[in-house]
């Protein structure tokens, strides 16, 4: 059985190729723009996404299966009819509900979304992003009353177009703040309160299945798994027992860790009760999951200002880190996600002098990144069991002074697999059923051990993210 993954991401769609024997190989990968017609606004080409995920699909000869993942909170609506998108892709990143998420606060909502959807009151999740949609489209509000309207998260786009379902999984699903948590269905009280049409919404189906078919090259290929791009991650780090935790460093940084089969919930400490997936109907994996909203896209952004040229030259660094020298930079570039969610914080830099060179920053900034994870990860700790190994992966990952100091930072051994495609090495596994085995060269991966208690610097972190919060008007 030979599966092709497609981790269509925030920046790129990719496609990964597994072979019978479990050979891996990515056989095509598609970069596609993001657009920014305003602050806080970040939107996608749905067609251009579109156009990604069948470009990999054809690339691809061969398949008997298809999985995809998908970016998660990022969502759109369409004509039913004729799958056309009648908006652009509006991004997770998108804080252009801010306003709406805060009067929803100030009238004292975020207690009862907690308590139904596990999720804090954020314009991060789908379902703020979807009424924003229906009050500003006039087609879809057109749409509405013809009973021809469709809205969703990227996933139930992709399926209903290219496959014929209207479906999303449960644990995309689980990202929209309109999920009952408990009930594993769309919850009534929640689309309400945001003001979602329950019946523009796609049916929640399990994570493993039958989706549909994509055609290609004259033959039509099934679609066997959906799932949200971290939770495929979790999977293909191999976390399958209760405290398995992975941390994902792209463009945010994003940590799960599994709890089992009943949700957790931590409201005091800003955490995701998750759905990680469902390979069984009727009974949900569930996670804790906590974001950093900025990591590697930090560091290219540090980059672009001529902080580095190049990544090499971060790798290492001499004499004693920024932090204890009292340097730290706070990464709240797009505000502050788990455990504050604040979405006025700004990133900063404290402690500069005459003496700071541009390498002092970047590694003050590579710090702060690990410090940010570290800090979920406490969180986390407080909350959950965590194991004593914690898999990473992502761009940052590649880089040791990163991963050391991440691992001095957390008093857990990081552990970095040799295989950096690990979001769709974890969906191709869903898509197989479990039956794919995988020709994994797990001595090549690199481990960092502890070698440095860094617990005493918490506090003076802690100070800088508190000056950070609440900066923007």
């Amino acid at each position: 059985m030979t599966i092709l993954a497609i981790d269509q991401g925030t920046t790129s769609t990719r496609a990964l190729r597994v072979d019978a024997g479990g050979r891996a190989k990515i056989t095509h990968v598609v970069k596609h723009r993001q657009y920014y017609p305003q602050p806080g606004w970040v939107e996608h080409d749905a067609d251009e996404l579109i156009a990604s995920i069948e470009a990999c699909v054809e690339m691809s000869p061969g398949i008997s299966a298809i999985g995809i993942d998908n970016q998660g909170e990022s969502c759109l609506a369409w004509h039913a009819d004729s799958k056309q998108a009648l908006t652009p892709v509006i991004v997770w990143q998108d804080n252009r509900t801010h306003e709406v998420i805060e009067a929803l606060k100030r009238d004292g909502h975020e207690a009862r979304v907690l308590e139904l959807a596990g999720l804090p009151l954020d314009s991060y999740f789908s379902a703020s992003k979807l009424a924003w949609i229906l009050q500003n489209c006039d087609e879809a509000g057109e749409l509405l009353r013809q009973g021809k309207l469709r809205m969703g998260t990227t996933d139930a786009y992709f399926l209903d177009r290219l496959a014929g379902h209207f479906v999303t999984d449960i644990s995309t699903a689980s990202r929209t703040s309109l999920l009952n948590l408990e009930s594993g269905e769309w919850d009534d009280e929640l689309c309400r309160l945001f003001g979602v049409p329950r019946q523009t919404l796609p049916e929640i189906v399990a994570t493993t299945g039958e989706f549909g078919s994509i055609e290609s090259q004259g033959r039509r290929i099934p679609v066997t798994a959906s799932v949200v791009d971290q939770q495929a991650s979790l999977y293909g780090h191999g976390c399958r027992a209760i405290g398995d935790a992975k941390i994902t460093f792209g463009t945010g940084a994003f940590a799960l860790v599994i709890t089992g089969d009943q949700p957790q919930r931590s409201p005091e400490q800003g955490l995701l009760p998750t759905v990680a997936w469902e390979t069984v109907p009727g009974k949900p994996v569930y996670a804790l999951d906590g974001g950093v909203y900025c990591a590697g896209s930090a560091v290219e952004w540090s980059r672009k200002l001529g902080l580095f040229d190049n990544y090499a030259e971060i790798n290492q660094f001499a004499g004693a880190s920024a932090i204890e020298r009292d340097l730290v930079f706070v990464p709240a570039l797009s505000g502050l996600a788990c455990p504050h969610w604040d979405r006025r914080a700004a990133g900063l830099w404290l402690g500069m002098s005459l003496e700071t060179e541009r390498g002092d920053l970047v590694r003050a900034l590579l710090e702060g990144v690990a410090l940010r994870a570290a800090e979920v990860m406490r969180a986390m700790g407080e909350f959950a069991t965590i194991a004593e190994r914690v898999s990473v992966d992502g761009g940052v990952s590649v880089n040791p002074y990163f991963c050391q100091f991440l691992a001095n930072v957390l008093g857990r051994q990081v552990s970095v697999k040799a295989m950096a495609e690990l979001t769709a090495l974890g969906t191709a596994a869903l898509a197989g059923g479990g039956d794919l085995l995988f020709a994994e060269d797990d001595e090549a991966q690199a481990d960092y051990l502890p070698n440095a208690d860094m617990s005493q610097y918490f506090d003076r972190f802690s100070e800088a993210v508190t000056r950070a919060k609440h900066w923007r008007p």
